[in-house]
């Protein structure tokens, strides 16, 4: 369900975006506005990236084989990135461009109207699409605050189409807003000024998703609740003596691989240790079903301690308030 909303949030951006770009290419045509000339290549862009998030999820969903033996996820997490950097690469550069010129060179807006009209178009669609992503995001996020909801998510189309969305209504706003200056005070400069708003707006949401994007896609942990759930059920598995630590990766938005140290009773043989392996990834497998790969690696107490210990990094047991993190 989480999956096929997101989807949809996508497509329906794509949608709203394409139309939204051939008006304001129109307008900016006929009028000469560095403020929609700005807010037009934007919505290009936008248009862009929503295929190219399209892309990356059909190409994260193919099954693994012989040469990524744990699946494509990640290459949904590397076009994310891809998008982030088109953002602020195309969208701020060009919009950065488009103003210093209009501040340098004032050139007379023509045709407000058409501006006017256009802006109000782009709004209706652009404030649907934002609404529909919205309401995608908000059926993952739980009772999680947006902004922890959105620093933990670890689905990047989810935010990203919110992000960019949330953007254009702020660029409407903004061009709205320096074309009326402009026609007011009869100064030019003030389209060139909300051009340069415009975009400081795209590179600061650029920065912002290139950041969580990277954190993804160079490798960031699981949910910190996954992992202590993980550690839970396997302190019940018979002959388990002690759950000593996790350490889970994400590899796409539904796809986790985690890895257990358990210290086994000093009783069991390798037989019994064997069942109590399989019954572990059985139930791992029925109550977690995000996680799609399971290694177990059999570790006393005291050398799990002591590897913690001397790379911390390399054990992941939840958080620090989890009583089962130190064994």
């Amino acid at each position: 369900m989480a999956k096929s909303s997101t989807v949809f949030s996508v497509w329906a951006a794509l949608a709203g975006n394409l139309m939204v770009a051939l008006a304001k290419f129109v307008a900016a045509a006929v009028s000469g506005s560095a403020a929609i000339t700005s807010e037009a290549v934007h919505s290009l862009i936008d248009t862009v990236n929503e295929v190219l998030l399209l892309y990356g999820i059909s190409r994260s969903a193919r099954p693994a084989d012989r040469t990524h033996p744990l699946g494509y996820g990640r290459e949904l997490y590397f076009w994310s990135f891809v998008v982030a950097l088109l953002i602020f690469a195309l969208g701020a550069g060009v919009s950065f461009y488009e103003g210093f010129n209009h501040v340098v060179l004032s050139q007379p807006i023509e045709r407000p109207g058409v501006i006017f009209a256009v802006l109000a178009v782009s709004l209706v669609f652009e404030g649907a699409s934002w609404w529909i992503s919205v309401r995608a995001f908000r059926a993952t996020k739980g009772g999680l605050g947006w902004w922890e909801a959105f620093r933990r998510s670890k689905d990047p189309p989810a935010f990203i189409v919110i992000f960019e969305d949330s953007a254009a209504l702020l660029g409407i706003a903004v061009a709205a807003a320096g074309t009326t200056a402009a026609l007011l005070t009869g100064d030019g400069r003030w389209d060139g000024v909300a051009s340069l708003i415009i975009s400081a707006i795209l590179a600061g949401v650029a920065a912002l998703l290139a950041k969580e994007s990277k954190e993804l896609l160079i490798g960031e942990r699981a949910d910190p609740a996954l992992s202590e759930a993980i550690l839970r059920t396997a302190s019940g598995i018979a002959g388990v003596c002690s759950a000593n630590s996790i350490v889970t990766i994400q590899i796409a938005p539904h796809s986790v691989v985690a890895t257990l140290s358990l210290d086994f009773f000093d009783t069991l043989r390798a037989p019994d240790i064997e069942r109590a392996v399989m019954e572990l990834e059985n139930r791992i497998r029925s109550l977690y079903p995000d996680v799609t790969a399971l290694f177990v690696k059999p570790q006393s107490v005291l050398a799990a301690s002591a590897q913690r210990r001397e790379a911390p990094g390399i054990a992941d047991p939840s958080d620090e308030a989890n009583p089962l993190a130190d064994g």
